[in-house]
């Protein structure tokens, strides 16, 4: 299994309606991609960075569905969200394999 990780350390003033649209808008619309089959959403209890830190997993059966899906989608999703919450946030992605 692959898991896609995007970690975003979001504005506190404004990190429920970010939430809000994540769930809303933009997870929908990784998922309706089709590459992945389940995410998550967790926050960082102890982070010491300012403002809230949620990590968003995807997990994605193989490299395979991951490298289609950052090739055909993940651009147009992240000027999606860059467009939506300008300056508002930074963000870091990792990828992620599975140990048996």
């Amino acid at each position: 299994m692959i898991i896609f990780n995007d970690t975003v350390i979001i504005d506190e003033a404004i990190h429920d309606q970010w939430l809000n649209w994540m769930k809303q808008v933009y997870i929908p619309a990784v998922m309706e991609t089709g590459y992945f089959k389940s995410y998550q959403i967790l926050t960082v209890i102890d982070s010491p960075n300012e403002g809230v830190t949620y990590c968003i997993q995807y997990s994605a059966e193989s490299m395979d569905d991951f490298n289609e899906f950052y090739s055909r989608h993940l651009h147009r999703l992240q000027d999606m969200h860059n467009r939506e919450f300008e300056n508002q946030f930074v963000v870091f992605n990792t990828l992620m394999k599975t140990v048996s």
